[in-house]
């Protein structure tokens, strides 16, 4: 059996400021504080002219509008070089009928990848596994998935975890499981004995009372 060499990675986690960083791209230097002002999905891939990789930037790509009417920018990364990065560009855009709008950092030297702890030697030593940070506009890790290389992830899954922090950061509400942008969110629940309110009390502001702890509000 092959040995795996053990490395203690820390991955940025949720609530702290994201890894900044200052790397070559596609479309030429890019920063993450560039960014800031803006949310951001920062993934990583495996390897370019990749079938599943493929078929994940060309999808990203022709869904881009709906990230950007959220004001999400996107921002790729591999280990790839420029020149690989420019070609497969280039390749997919021909078949997307219609450019890459984002840039793919080229990580060749793994600096980004192993801030972010994109590195899992259990699945491939020197690839990237397709890694998802979802960045706040202030900088800030607010949620972050990780899929092994095999597994090409779901843009519509994507889109719901920006809306609902969104949602937290614009009412402070919560979204309930399988929640989708418009439906009802969740209310906090009380933090204190004399914070309890009644069904009476919640619906009379507009409230769907379930419990105490269980009351949902339209989302503004």
């Amino acid at each position: 059996m092959e040995h795996v060499e053990e490395v203690a990675v820390r991955l940025p986690r949720i609530g702290e400021p994201a890894p900044d960083f200052e790397a070559k791209s596609s479309h030429g230097p890019v920063t993450l504080s560039q960014y800031r002002g803006h949310w951001l999905m920062l993934f990583s891939h495996p390897n370019d002219f990749t079938p599943v990789c493929s078929t994940e930037i060309m999808e990203f790509a022709r869904r881009y509008e709906e990230f950007q009417q959220r004001g999400i920018d996107l921002l790729g990364l591999s280990v790839d070089g420029v020149p690989a990065h420019i070609a497969w560009m280039k390749s997919m855009g021909e078949m997307l009928g219609r450019p890459i709008p984002f840039p793919i950092i080229a990580d060749v030297d793994m600096a980004v990848s192993k801030k972010y702890g994109m590195i899992h030697p259990g699945d491939a030593l020197t690839e990237t596994v397709r890694a998802v940070f979802f960045i706040d506009d202030a900088g800030v890790v607010r949620a972050l998935l990780y899929y092994p290389l095999s597994t090409g992830r779901s843009v519509d899954e994507l889109l719901r975890v920006f809306d609902s922090l969104q949602v937290k950061a614009r009412t402070n509400h919560a979204t309930p499981v399988d929640w989708h942008r418009g439906e009802p969110v969740v209310v906090a629940a009380p933090a204190s004995l004399d914070k309890v309110e009644t069904a009476d009390e919640a619906k009379a502001r507009g409230l769907d009372y379930r419990e105490w702890y269980l009351r949902l509000t339209n989302p503004q």
